[in-house]
């Protein structure tokens, strides 16, 4: 039995879809299970941290004004108001508030 042209291309068409779903499928329970781990991680840190009586702030010694615009997510302007504060180039400011925002959660 021989099979027609369009018969073959929608046959491989379905078997590409069919496996790029399970690709992706995989990669999301691994980042399903990279989060989870991530989470528990945090859990214990958290812990750690109040029973030695810490308080983390990743902002402590940093003025209000660049921390409020970090928080509003005003990137620039906090680059901006960084440079004036600190009196750094363009690049180190961005790499701290980019530091900055990572370690507050800040993406």
């Amino acid at each position: 039995m021989a099979f027609a042209p369009g018969e073959i291309l929608a046959t491989a068409a379905l078997v590409l879809v069919l496996l790029l779903w399970a690709g992706i499928r995989a990669r999301l329970a691994d980042v399903r299970h990279r989060m989870s781990a991530i989470s528990r991680i945090e859990a214990k840190l958290d812990l750690l941290l109040k029973q030695a009586n810490i308080k983390f702030d990743p902002y402590a010694g940093l003025q209000r004004e660049i921390v409020d615009a970090l928080q509003a997510g005003r990137k620039i302007e906090a680059i901006k108001l960084y440079r004036q504060s600190a009196g750094v180039g363009l690049k180190e400011a961005k790499d701290f508030i980019e530091e900055l925002q990572r370690r507050g959660g800040i993406a």
